[in-house]
């Protein structure tokens, strides 16, 4: 039996010549879809509410989720890791030549992002968040982008009350009225070109994401990043300094600073990155890192006498919005009681 035999019994579909397909008849396989079956497999949820399910999540709960599920692409922040997606930052980038389009600077409804999370997240294992689940991941994707404070939980009932930022910045396309009929009919055929030259080249830009790269990525991002150095021998600092500290907080405090390790540094050959360096932050002024860029509230902070303390390293890192408004620093801080006892006995370990 030929392929093109076998493929029109199987799919009823004969192809002529010219790769056209014909209809070949019923063949009286399957059964209409029952209500049911279609409410089951219909997850939509339009911009005006409809298909939202009942549910709530807060941005703490948000927090905790999508560092589980959402992180190991999009970072912890937010921020995207690679050629991921970054779903937070870029406000005011849109008049750009080349802007930032998130969620925040750039979607204009909010179910857009309920309706891809609830859909197709997390990679590779779609559709297996609870509704609860789905509504914190979106809380804390607005807390991400400044559009909600921490104590905010997002529901079915106050959905539609969330106005994202670019709302206003879409038009409808009515392209199909006003201009396909220009558009359509026989080419023109005349007063062609004699020859034609190539005047521009297109930029080939890498933004497709790769398995395996985004897997070694985050292998990469394992291992607390201690200028260098991955192995707890190599970023231990000197016995003195860490005999007056229980090494098992200290161990503790490791793994809860992998959350900080996208933006600061510590250890011998730390330097400032997103965020500054941060040996020797235990009784250090505020602000004072040479060479990094401090938010104005900070430095006014500082210019009060802040000094970074147990006290109050912790009660920034608990909330560093609330401790410090206008804070640069985009991180929703730290829930436990543990793993802020834990992160301050870690930084406190090492020295300058």
């Amino acid at each position: 039996m030929s392929k093109f035999l076998k493929f029109t019994l199987v799919t009823g579909f004969a192809l002529s010549a010219s790769a056209t397909a014909l209809w070949a008849g019923e063949y009286g396989l399957g059964r209409p879809a029952l209500p049911e079956e279609i409410a089951a497999w219909d997850v939509k949820v339009m911009p005006d509410g409809r298909g939202l399910p009942e549910g709530s999540g807060d941005v703490w709960t948000g927090d905790e989720v999508f560092g589980e599920h959402c992180a190991v692409c999009h970072g912890d922040f937010a921020e995207g890791i690679g050629n991921w997606p970054k779903l937070a930052g870029g406000a005011d980038t849109l008049d750009r030549d080349d802007p930032l389009k998130t969620v925040g600077s750039y979607w204009p409804y909010l179910s857009t992002v309920f309706d891809y999370v609830n859909r197709s997240m997390p990679f590779g294992n779609a559709q297996s968040l609870t509704p609860d689940e789905v509504y914190a991941i979106v809380a804390y994707i607005l807390y991400s982008n400044n559009l909600v404070e921490d104590d905010f939980e997002l529901s079915h009932e106050n959905f539609m009350d969330v106005e994202l930022p670019n709302a206003g910045g879409f038009i409808v396309d009515d392209r199909a009225e006003t201009e396909y009929a220009i558009w359509h009919g026989d080419p023109c055929m005349e007063n062609c070109k004699e020859s034609v030259e190539i005047t521009m080249h297109a930029t080939v830009l890498d933004v497709t994401p790769d398995e395996q790269s985004a897997t070694e990525e985050a292998s990469a991002a394992e291992p607390v990043d201690v200028a260098g150095a991955t192995t707890e021998q190599e970023s231990a600092p000197a016995a003195a300094e860490v005999d007056e500290i229980d090494p098992a907080l200290i161990a503790a405090g490791e793994k809860v600073f992998k959350k900080c390790s996208a933006c600061h540094q510590v250890g011998e050959g730390a330097s400032n990155r997103v965020g500054p360096m941060l040996n020797g932050v235990m009784g250090r002024a505020a602000g004072s890192v040479e060479g990094f860029k401090y938010s104005d509230v900070l430095q006014t902070m500082a210019a009060d006498g802040l000094i970074w303390t147990d006290e109050t390293l912790i009660a920034f890192l608990a909330n560093p919005r609330g401790f410090m408004k206008g804070t640069k620093m985009s991180f929703a801080g730290l829930k436990k009681d543990e793993d802020l006892t834990a992160i301050s006995a870690y930084l406190s370990s090492f020295s300058k």
